[in-house]
């Protein structure tokens, strides 16, 4: 039985489609370029002229001393205490605040409570309760503060908190008295030794 030019013709057009198929940069294969499909080149980019550089010293950082400046007599030196010209005169220092505890172990120990019903013993131990440490009050006339069981230093302040998780009280100050107020109320709270 002899083939039919046709189906001949068919079969070789389908293998011609599937070979370029398979060259093709669709399927993954090295693209086809001919001679005539160079890859332009991109026009060429003029140069934009800028203006003048200057340079100067930058100012220095608050709170350092001033660099000295040519010509400008040094310190200890008659006249000394002149201020340069166009430079502001240095900044004052910033007034003290209440010197921060320096550490949770120094507010371990036994307080005296100030609050607006009386005065009360409150107790800061180092004995960790889970990730705070526990603390105990008596004879507090203050609800909110007779409920307190564990307490935390951070960041400069004393944290007392109640049953439960609730801050009772946030306090600052050294460790020989502390000052702030109850959470709840606002009512002002002061820890003494």
């Amino acid at each position: 039985m002899m083939k039919s030019p046709f189906w001949i013709v068919t079969a070789t057009i389908c293998s011609a489609l599937t070979l370029g198929a398979c060259s093709s940069a669709r399927l993954g294969g090295a693209p086809i370029r001919s001679a005539s499909a160079a890859p332009a080149s991109p026009a060429p980019v003029e140069a934009v002229p800028s203006g003048p550089v200057m340079s100067a010293p930058l100012p220095p950082l608050e709170g350092q001393p001033l660099p000295p400046v040519a010509g400008a007599p040094m310190s200890g030196m008659p006249g000394a205490e002149q201020e340069v010209a166009g430079l502001p005169p240095p900044a004052a220092p910033a007034p003290a605040a209440a010197p921060a505890p320096s550490s949770r172990t120094a507010m371990v120990g036994n307080w005296t409570a100030t609050v607006a019903g009386g005065s009360c013993r409150v107790q800061l131990t180092s004995s960790p309760s889970l990730d705070l440490y526990r603390a105990s009050a008596s004879g507090c006339p203050s609800q909110d503060l007779s409920k307190i069981y564990a307490w935390d230093y951070r960041d400069g302040e004393v944290y007392l908190y109640q049953t439960g998780g609730a801050v009772a009280a946030r306090l600052r100050g050294s460790s020989g008295s502390l000052n702030g107020v109850l959470a709840k109320s606002g009512a002002p709270l002061t820890l003494s030794r």
